[in-house]
């Protein structure tokens, strides 16, 4: 990973074989957005929420990844990195969802803006989902 930040702003590339969520996860980032993501994604896990659990769909060869949006938040001890994506396929087929799981292929450049003075925290909630409490 190749990481630069200056004051709230925070620009990362994740190199061919990073784990995306992983590699996100060690900028211990607990309150941010991430903004923006380009690049290409391979042996992705895109979560479709049911109401009730991920409908999971698994995409093993390269796609582009044509957006990248989410934050980083607080639940309890634990860091959550939710985010979503838009892909395409080869033949400019596009789809998105949420990223449970992707391995970066070639590249990803990201940006993530810090919040200051704004903290991002996750509770559980009836519908299975850790819901966001800004604060």
């Amino acid at each position: 990973m190749i990481k630069v930040e200056h004051g709230q702003d925070v620009m990362v590339r994740l190199m061919d074989g990073e784990e995306l969520i992983s590699s996100l996860a060690t900028l211990s980032l607990d309150s941010a957005v991430l903004l923006n993501g380009v690049g290409m994604l391979r042996d992705l896990e895109i979560g479709y929420w049911n109401g009730k659990s991920y409908d999971v769909q698994k995409i093993s060869e390269p796609v582009e990844l044509l957006s990248l949006q989410g934050n980083f938040a607080r639940k309890g001890d634990e860091r959550i990195i939710h985010c979503h994506t838009t892909i395409a396929k080869r033949g400019a087929a596009a789809f998105g969802g949420h990223i449970l799981k992707a391995t970066v292929n070639n590249t990803a450049e990201i940006y993530i803006r810090k919040l200051s003075g704004i903290v991002l925290e996750r509770k559980m909630e009836e519908t299975g989902l850790a819901g966001l409490y800004p604060r």
